[in-house]
């Protein structure tokens, strides 16, 4: 199953895929740009897993794209469905719209943490338009060129004055995600 209509009910992921899940998303947003592995469930998209894995009883969910998803998410992990703008965990099962990417919760700069978790499905991690990635965990530069990033990344991600802004996970149909955490900086080949 992909982004259509959600199972019911949703699959719960035991511990040790919630641990793997959870370390898996660690190692994409300390090495932006640089793939890591999200265990894949046949009957769900893979860009779901690290809202599963992540939310609980005080963490809002925003779930876009799919009818059903939100409410899924919300019985399996008993986590408050929230809008856009104040979900600190967001799967994008569809791209996001110009000035979406600029409405997620931001966080401030006495407290990051507040910011959203955003794990955007995409078609491909390659095959895009090149970005360019600097800052920590990133030596040097990296470029990556996933498909299906919002129109608006470079300026949309310029709205949130660092420390403050969302992490953002590009999350391949088979599982693969790269981390664009908020401390890097992301420049377009034109740049």
């Amino acid at each position: 199953m992909t982004a259509g209509l959600a199972p019911t009910p949703l699959p719960a992921l035991d511990p040790d895929t919630a641990q793997r899940t959870f370390r898996a998303v660690l190692d994409a947003l300390a090495r932006p740009g640089r793939p890591a592995a999200l265990h894949r469930f046949d009957e769900l998209p893979a860009a779901l897993l690290p809202a599963l894995a992540l939310a609980d009883l005080d963490t809002p969910v925003c779930v876009l794209g799919a009818p059903g998803w939100a409410e899924a998410l919300a019985t399996a992990t008993s986590a408050p469905v929230a809008p856009l703008g104040e979900a600190r965990l967001v799967t994008a099962l569809r791209p996001l719209a110009p000035g979406e990417l600029a409405g997620l919760r931001a966080g401030s700069a006495s407290a990051p943490e507040d910011a959203a978790l955003v794990a955007l499905a995409v078609p491909a991690l390659e095959g895009g338009a090149a970005l360019r990635l600097s800052g920590p965990g990133v030596p040097g530069t990296r470029t990556v060129a996933p498909r299906g990033c919002p129109p608006d990344l470079v300026a949309g991600r310029a709205t949130a004055a660092f420390p403050a802004g969302p992490d953002l996970l590009l999350v391949a149909p088979d599982g693969a995600v790269v981390g664009i955490p908020r401390s890097t900086r992301i420049a377009t080949e034109e740049d």
